[in-house]
């Protein structure tokens, strides 16, 4: 049972987006490594920008830099 954890910025990204990232993330470990869809779990975790660092800065400073 394959569990795929997927985390990205929250940044309004649309349900409708999430679903189609968890429709393709599912079809690629079925095409590729032959899972079963039915047992494939994907799971999304939306992470405030405040609470993601890159390069010692957090997204949200960095952003405010043109970064």
């Amino acid at each position: 049972m394959p569990f795929v954890n997927i985390k990205i910025t929250r940044d309004g990204v649309t349900p409708e987006k999430k679903a189609e990232v968890i429709r393709g993330v599912t079809k690629l470990l079925v095409d590729v490594l032959g899972k079963n869809p039915a047992t494939t779990m994907v799971l999304i975790e939306e992470v405030e920008t405040d609470n993601w660092g890159v390069a010692g800065e957090t997204v949200t400073v960095r952003r405010k830099l043109g970064k």
